[in-house]
């Protein structure tokens, strides 16, 4: 039989032999593999995607030279949720971890540093963690959070202590003028300062699996010069303003009246706003440049695989708002996602549509590990490697947002300040809240087209080509059935397949398994 296609009985469960240990690696060796991700980057603000403005020219540079997703999708539209699928690989609803304050009930068999100190790996998260992972979990522990780094400040030199004060001074919101101090301060400089300290000192003792996390460009808004006045004057409006809210419904209506509260002067100062995020994103792109040159200084690039992502997007503008919140539409679930260096063939734009859940096998793979029982995402060695692999497996991926339960409204509770989402002070403001997250929402993204559909049923389906800030919804339109009924089905058979596979039946039972943990379609 073609090794290949054969099967191995392991316990109650048949694993396919191609995710067994040492497939990908083999005699090339155990790559190294870094994983940067970025918080809250929306993946369109990039001239590969024909922004006007060239907000990240290396990370443009390395999806030409490697690959790049331009349909690559979170499970999550939220910072916790969507970080925990990326470690375990399973999609909120089966971790259990659907809003940001459910981490500690993260439910899973193995994590991705888990599985890597098991095959022998170094672990190293420098940046936000943000997930249900703590200090134990890795070799090297160096947190930062949206307000500087974790820690006492006598571990700080006294400008980097002087600049996270200034962070905590700014409550979530933004900064009208230049952000103090210089680019060393801020904190993408100095995540980028430790990792490559921490591979100066440990990085040729074993391979090491590195997540690099940055805080940025999630508010608060603020950077500095030269970045505060890159852009200014020449950002193109945003696709769509706050006349658009209707169109999208209350729960984007409501998030923009509380989002003015909470952060008093917002819609005012949209230009500033807009114009610092994307200034902290060019920030950050550069500091990508300087981690992975000082890499190949270090002779590291070629046996390190580098994945730069995000773990959602921001409404930078859109209808009128800022940071995330309400709905699944693209601007929020489509993120940037480029892949370079080992065992990458150089491929360039790829149309195939991934998840960020996808990453966790990938990274089994690559180390020579079997993918644990209980990972929904799906392998990626294949494809980066430019092997064959079946296409039809990523013609689609689906988005859920929500905690659950039915639609809370203002005539529910209209308490901001005691539910926690805003401040006293009209600085603070928590747009994931009791109102935003309420319910649950899920998309389908397939081709040029996208459903949305509801728990109530409510359903929208967009051309997202034709129609990107996803206004002109055409469900129910006569001249639309075809791709309206296609969709749905696909969103059903995404809605069955990715029930939780664990605990598998302890006896008699085989439970199969398609390659590199194909979900629908084994080769």
């Amino acid at each position: 039989m073609d090794k290949k296609h054969s099967v191995i009985k392991k316990g109650a469960v048949i694993v396919s032999a191609g995710l067994a240990a040492g497939t990908i690696a083999g005699a090339q060796g155990r790559p190294n593999i870094v994983i940067i991700m970025t918080d809250q980057q929306r993946a369109d603000l990039c001239a590969r995607e024909g922004f006007a403005c060239d907000l990240t020219p290396f990370a443009d540079r390395m999806g030409r030279e490697g690959t790049w997703f331009n349909r690559a999708y979170t499970p999550c539209p939220a910072s916790g949720p969507a970080r925990v699928a990326m470690l375990t690989g399973r999609y909120p609803r089966v971790t259990h971890t659907d809003s940001n304050h459910n981490l500690a009930d993260a439910v899973y068999g193995k994590d991705l540093f888990s599985v890597a100190g098991e095959s022998g790996y170094q672990t190293i998260l420098v940046g936000k963690n943000h997930s249900h992972m703590t200090k134990t979990s890795a070799t090297y522990w160096h947190p930062f959070n949206h307000l500087g780094q974790d820690g006492p400040a006598s571990g700080k030199s006294p400008e980097n202590a002087s600049f996270d004060r200034f962070l905590s001074s700014i409550d979530f919101f933004t900064s009208l003028e230049p952000a103090p101090g210089t680019v060393e301060n801020q904190l993408p400089y100095r995540i980028v300062d430790d990792a490559l300290g921490w591979v100066d000192e440990h990085g040729n003792d074993k391979p090491f699996v590195m997540w690099m996390s940055i805080a940025e460009p999630h508010n608060p808004y603020q950077v500095c010069e030269p970045y505060y006045s890159m852009f200014d004057g020449k950002i193109p409006a945003a696709a769509t303003g706050k006349d658009m809210l209707p169109v999208k419904g209350h729960k984007y209506e409501q998030l923009f009246e509380m989002e003015n509260m909470g952060h008093k002067g917002l819609y005012e100062n949209m230009d500033r706003i807009r114009a610092n995020y994307m200034g902290m994103i060019r920030l950050i792109d550069d500091q990508l440049a300087r981690f992975v040159e000082g890499m190949k200084e270090r002779g590291m690039y070629d046996n390190t695989l580098f994945i730069i992502t995000a773990d959602h997007g921001d409404y930078a503008g859109e209808y009128g708002l800022m940071k995330k919140g309400a709905g699944v539409d693209d601007c929020l679930t489509r993120i940037p996602l480029v892949a370079f260096g080992y065992g990458v063939k150089q491929a360039g734009l790829r149309g195939d549509h991934v998840s960020l859940i996808d990453l966790m096998p990938t990274a089994c793979e690559l180390m020579g590990a079997e993918i644990p029982m209980g990972v929904q995402g799906r392998s990626l060695t294949e494809m980066l490697a430019g092997r064959p692999y079946p296409q039809q497996e990523f013609r689609s991926v689906i988005s859920e947002s929500g905690f659950g339960g039915q639609f809370i409204t203002e005539e529910d509770w209209d308490d901001y300040v005691a539910e926690g989402a805003m401040g006293k002070n009209n600085k603070f403001f928590d747009e994931l809240n009791t109102w935003s997250q309420s319910g649950v929402i899920s998309c389908v993204r397939m081709g040029d087209w996208k459903l949305t559909m509801d728990m109530l049923g409510n359903c929208e389906l967009y051309n997202i080509v034709k129609d990107p800030s996803e206004i002109h919804n055409l469900y129910g339109q006569k001249k639309f059935l075809k791709v309206q009924d296609e969709l749905a089905r696909e969103l059903l058979k995404w809605e069955i397949g990715i029930n939780d596979p664990i605990p598998v039946p302890r006896n008699r039972y085989r439970f199969k398994r398609f390659d590199h943990n194909y979900l629908f379609f084994g080769k």
